[in-house]
């Protein structure tokens, strides 16, 4: 059967043009700006105090990224016509992106330790990324799969993608996704250290003298065309197909020539069925930076060659870059485009003309009858995503490329964690039992603590010393657990490489950065806003080092969902190679814990003291630093460079509950909903399972809850690893090092289930083959 056409059926958008979709439409199509003074923070040292802000009312009980999202995704379900009582709530998934999550009240949680040396550890840790999906998931009792995507200005159109592959496969019914991010001192003093903010409103493709900060949030309903015909909704377009890649060439600026973001275009509208020709508008990234708006332009004529190029046009200079938010809200602007029949302006042209020479639709909208809309979104790290939108029943030219074609294998592992610097390591001290946490730190009101801490100094003399001095300790544990990766399995050629893809995964991201550099605003201000750190504060930052580091140019995407990141990844990339889209894919999970992550946690319940860890026996968990690197190809291209597969992907299950920001459910039901899922998928049944990977930690809360999941799976009593009283729990990347272990370490593994689970009430499980006799 042919996977479903994914269908629009419901928006909501807030910015500070308006508070609601159809406000806002109406203010973009006759040019109204919704850039004003910035009246959150005080601007006085920044480069402007001009900003996208909303002014309607913010719940003042909620963060203000929180508050923005529950606005959008209440008009968007509104607006779909779906009634969630009748319904099947476990099959409506939340996909989210977001660059900045809750910062504002991170930013008021670090600034209070830094003042008076009190640490929020709840507020802290109900205010990272992951937090943003479960807050979505249980505002609205949504008990489908859950993830958050970060891939910073890209993430929302990155998220948009990932709901298009759950609907392709038929995984869920529904898809609330969007993007959310707030306006925040982090990025504002950020860009302005950069010198990347225009002093006046930004003029993109005119004057183009830098960006203006906007925030907002926009989210769509997505389901299958059909399915929503059948229930009478109205289907306002169609997301055709969606491409990413990257450019490997810089932290923040784009590829001059434009390659990476005309092979996210043509990915884009090759997975469509469509051509270039095709195009009826593009809705530009279009930031107002000079690099931006040379390099598109510069794709648009690579992609178009000789062919005249759409009449194209930018939405931020009326709301500003939304960051994160962007991709989603200019989703929503293209859907509009198509259903309501104008192409949307370019204002603020200080009139000049476009001296790219594009028709950038100046002042007000052009009424038009656009049938296909190209959406682009592009990020630092050299991140590259382009979204197809198409009227409703718009015929493809040629084949869609949204189905699966393909058989996904494992062809290469490496890890590390703690005091295991590398996968020899790493394997050893799982082999004999020996724990990779044994370093001690000093944690206020709780004494010393264990944990789990690598050596990152004897990384980094492995690394190509001038990329290694810009990156940050995430960055070098992904770049140093690939280079163990090749060392093993063997180093591709620059072709092989240049086609490889990397989806990078973690469980809270770029601690050490977003601290650094948040502290040196805090302590001088501007002059402390350090312009070397702040590139490294996104999320994806450690992909795009990875990439440069590794000539990576491929399909490229951003996981940020705590515990269940690694599961999320491998099925992500295990989707994208198996409709054709890819041939290989390394997945990547990094994890760092510095010592105000680790006073965070130590100062929850849950963390032990005494550094003894029994999976099962109430002891407590100690958090360890970890990476792991798992090569992802299709049969055929492993087969053709003749790589002998370590196991074979077979199914993935991802589930969620309304559990609450840091909380997960008791009962387990969420969680053995997860195992089921994937083993269906898979077509194994529990007794076939060989070798179940626990994601038990020794705190009582969670291994309880897992045992639960199992025995209500039908998995008690299955041969059982717990890699974690090994290496601690390094969240994002646990399942994945308890793989890598697995594949390398275990002789009769049999058919493998990898279990994970995200606090906030988020699960995501994976069944792979190991055949006998794998190189190991």
């Amino acid at each position: 059967m042919s996977a479903a056409v994914v269908a629009v059926t419901g928006i909501g958008l807030i910015t500070g043009v308006g508070e609601e979709a159809d406000k806002n439409w109406a203010g973009i199509v006759a040019g109204v700006t919704g850039i004003r003074e910035n009246t959150l923070f005080d601007t006085s040292e920044l480069l402007t105090s001009w900003a996208g802000l909303v002014t309607s009312p913010q719940r003042e009980d909620l963060d203000r990224c929180y508050s923005l999202a529950a606005t959008a995704v209440r008009e968007a379900l509104r607006h779909s016509g779906l009634d969630l009582d009748t319904v099947d709530r476990n099959r409506i998934a939340v996909v989210v992106g977001s660059s900045l999550g809750a910062m504002p009240t991170l930013e008021g949680v670090h600034r209070r330790l830094v003042e008076t040396g009190e640490l929020d550890a709840v507020g802290a840790a109900g205010s990272q990324l992951p937090c943003v999906g479960d807050f979505v998931a249980t505002e609205f009792d949504l008990r489908g799969p859950r993830v958050v995507l970060s891939n910073a200005c890209a993430a929302s159109a990155v998220a948009i993608g990932y709901a298009a592959e759950l609907l392709w496969r038929g995984d869920v019914d529904y898809v609330v996704c969007g993007g959310v991010d707030p306006l925040a001192t982090l990025s504002a003093y950020g860009f302005t250290a950069l010198g990347a903010l225009d002093p006046e409103p930004c003029s993109p493709l005119s004057a183009s003298t830098g960006l203006t900060l906007g925030e907002g949030a926009g989210f769509l309903v997505l389901e299958a065309a059909d399915a929503a015909r059948e229930r009478g909704a109205q289907v306002l377009a169609e997301v055709g197909g969606y491409g990413l890649s990257c450019d490997g060439y810089h932290q923040t600026a784009p590829d001059p020539g434009g390659k990476g973001a005309a092979a996210s275009m043509a990915q884009a509208l090759g997975t469509a069925g469509l051509r270039a020709e095709d195009v009826d508008y593009v809705n530009l990234h279009g930031t107002g930076t000079p690099a931006n708006d040379v390099s598109e332009p510069k794709a648009l004529k690579l992609l178009y060659g000789t062919t005249p190029l759409p009449p194209a046009s930018s939405t931020k200079s009326m709301v500003g870059h939304t960051l994160g938010a962007a991709g989603a809200v200019e989703g929503i602007v293209s859907t509009l485009a198509i259903s309501r029949g104008t192409m949307p302006p370019t204002i603020n042209t200080r009139g000049l003309p476009a001296p790219s020479g594009l028709d950038i639709i100046p002042d007000t909208g052009r009424p038009a009858a656009p049938a296909v809309v190209l959406s682009n979104s592009f990020a630092f790290g050299g991140n590259n995503a382009s979204v197809v939108y198409t009227r409703p029943g718009h015929p493809p030219v040629g084949p869609r490329g949204t189905d699966p074609v393909h058989a996904v294998v494992v062809t290469g592992v490496a890890g590390l964690a703690g005091s295991a610097g590398d996968t020899a390591a790493l394997v050893q001290a799982f082999t004999d039992g020996e724990i990779c946490f044994g370093a001690t730190e000093e944690v206020p009101g709780r004494g010393r603590v264990p944990v789990g801490r690598v050596d990152t100094r004897s990384l980094v003399k492995k690394l190509n010393p001038a990329k290694a001095r810009r990156m940050d300790p995430l960055s070098i544990l992904s770049a140093s657990v690939v280079g163990d990766l090749y060392a093993r399995h063997g180093k591709p050629s620059r072709a092989e490489a240049e086609s490889t893809g990397i989806v990078f995964a973690t469980g809270y991201g770029p601690v050490t950065s977003v601290s650094q550099f948040h502290r040196g605003v805090l302590d001088s201000g501007i002059t402390g806003a350090n312009p070397l750190i702040f590139p490294n504060t996104v999320v994806n930052a450690a992909a795009g080092h990875v990439a440069m580091q590794y000539r990576y140019r491929g399909y490229t995407a951003t996981i940020a969902n705590g515990g269940t990141s690694a599961v999320l990844a491998l099925q992500l990339a295990s989707r994208v190679i198996a409709r054709g889209a890819a041939e290989r894919i390394v997945v990547v999970i990094a994890d760092e814990f510095p010592e105000l992550a680790v006073r965070t946690q130590a100062s929850l319940p849950g963390y032990t003291v005494d550094g003894q860890v029994r999976p099962g026996g109430r002891t407590g968990m100690v958090l360890s630093e970890g990476a792991a690197a798992i090569v992802l190809e299709s049969e055929a291209a492993a087969a053709a460079r003749g790589a002998r597969p370590l196991a074979r992907i077979r199914g993935f299950g991802a589930s969620g509950e309304p559990a609450g920001i840091g909380r997960i459910g008791t009962g387990g039901h969420a969680w053995a909903r997860a195992m089921r899922v994937a083993l269906d998928e898979a077509e194994v049944a529990p007794e076939q399972v060989g070798t179940v990977v626990s994601a038990a930690s020794g705190f009582g809360l969670v291994d309880r809850a897992e045992s639960r999941a199992l025995r209500l799976a039908g998995l008690a009593g299955r041969p059982t690893v717990t890699p974690k009283a090994v290496f601690g729990e390094s969240y994002g990347s646990a399942a994945a090092l308890g793989l890598v272990a697995v594949l390398s370490g275990v002789p009769s593994a049999g058919t493998v289930l990898l279990s994970s689970f995200a606090y906030g009430g988020s699960y995501a499980a994976a069944v792979l083959d190991v055949p006998d006799g794998r190189s190991r």
